[in-house]
């Protein structure tokens, strides 16, 4: 049973690394390349959250022993990140493709909050976190307290999130 939630867990990986352009170089927020993945980018990290609100919304927690769980932080991670220095042509692209990834749990009333707390989100430490998130990516697990600081305080970030989306 542990084995094919690996597997499970490793093809959702893959799926989620290969479209987010992680094996060919992280996306950058200049020129072309911004526009490229701009779509990809919010729409992965709207499905994500999406995912994240239900998965607090039918168990109350939010477990990070769950390969599944990481992988979503970590889209999360990727496009919070992805908006350090964005230009406003990104940001807003980036917006559309949030609600659309959010199968609309994000909508135009909310979504200036969502983008907000994704920046507060890349602007705070979060190594702990994206270590856990990246090992979740090749089907391994590295714990993850949340009695540790920075990763206490990258959750309240993400649920201020959630919150917005309400």
């Amino acid at each position: 049973m542990k084995t094919v939630k690996h597997i499970l867990a490793f093809v959702l990986a893959l799926a989620l690394l290969t479209s987010c352009g992680l094996l060919g170089g992280m996306s950058s927020n200049t020129g072309t390349t911004q526009t490229t993945n701009t779509s990809s980018t919010g729409i992965n990290t709207g499905s994500a959250l999406a995912t994240i609100f239900n998965v607090l919304k039918n168990t109350g927690m939010l477990d990070l022993g769950n390969l599944t769980n990481l992988i979503n932080l970590g889209q999360i991670l990727m496009g919070a990140n992805s908006l350090t220095n964005a230009s406003q042509a990104y940001t807003d692209q980036f917006a559309q493709d949030l609600i659309a990834g959010s199968n609309k749990m994000i909508n135009k009333s909310n979504v200036n909050d969502v983008i907000a707390g994704l920046k507060k989100l890349a602007a705070s430490d979060t190594s702990v976190l994206s270590k856990a998130t990246q090992s979740a990516y090749t089907g391994s697990l590295v714990p993850v307290s949340t009695a540790n600081k920075d990763v206490k305080a990258n959750i309240t970030t993400i649920e201020g999130i959630l919150n917005a989306m309400k």
